[in-house]
């Protein structure tokens, strides 16, 4: 599947699809599902800016016409004249485990690299969350370390991994085919 996956701007025709992966807590998961919230902040977003602001992001991930999930990127200040792109990544169910997740990353690092100043991508995901470590480090991040209590969910505190990867971590090829972003 991984080689099928694409990255493309959210439609206004995907927004049923988005607003049922972000407050379903069944296809949310148990990393990501953060309680009931208005499910309009997505319309409203997508007509603010098509998801695709200055600070904050979001590309569909597809593959051919399948949705199966969505990548998302924000900006993160670092020091009063740096900052960095934390990305993450929610997908449906049947489309974990097949390496979307890393192709997905992977592009939206590529994409990232290719279209800002940016030196380093980060993303950080839940100790437990062991199918998420992986395909970060198969997308060639870099585990720097676990960053306590740094998460609020399901009623507690939760430790996060911080991962990395930086424009000088060597050659990023990038891919023929446009980072595998469809417009």
């Amino acid at each position: 599947m991984d080689d099928r996956v694409r990255l493309r701007p959210v439609a206004e025709d995907d927004l049923p699809f988005i607003e049922r992966l972000r407050t379903d807590p069944g296809l949310a998961g148990p990393f990501l599902w953060e309680g009931w919230f208005d499910p309009r902040r997505f319309r409203r977003r997508w007509e603010a800016d098509g998801m695709l602001g200055e600070d904050t992001g979001n590309l569909l991930v597809v593959a051919g016409a399948d949705r199966l999930g969505l990548v998302s990127y924000r900006r993160v200040t670092t020091t009063a004249r740096s900052w960095c792109w934390s990305i993450g990544i929610t997908l449906m169910p049947e489309a974990r485990g097949r390496g979307a997740g890393t192709r997905a990353q992977r592009l939206l690092a590529e994409y990232l690299f290719a279209h800002t100043t940016a030196h380093r991508i980060q993303a950080e995901t839940d100790v437990d969350n062991a199918a998420e470590q992986r395909a970060l480090e198969k997308a060639e991040f870099t585990r720097e370390g676990v960053m306590r209590g740094w998460s609020f969910l399901g009623g507690r505190y939760h430790d996060e991994v911080l991962y990395s990867l930086l424009r000088s971590d060597g050659e990023h090829p990038f891919p023929s085919d446009g980072y595998g972003v469809t417009m």
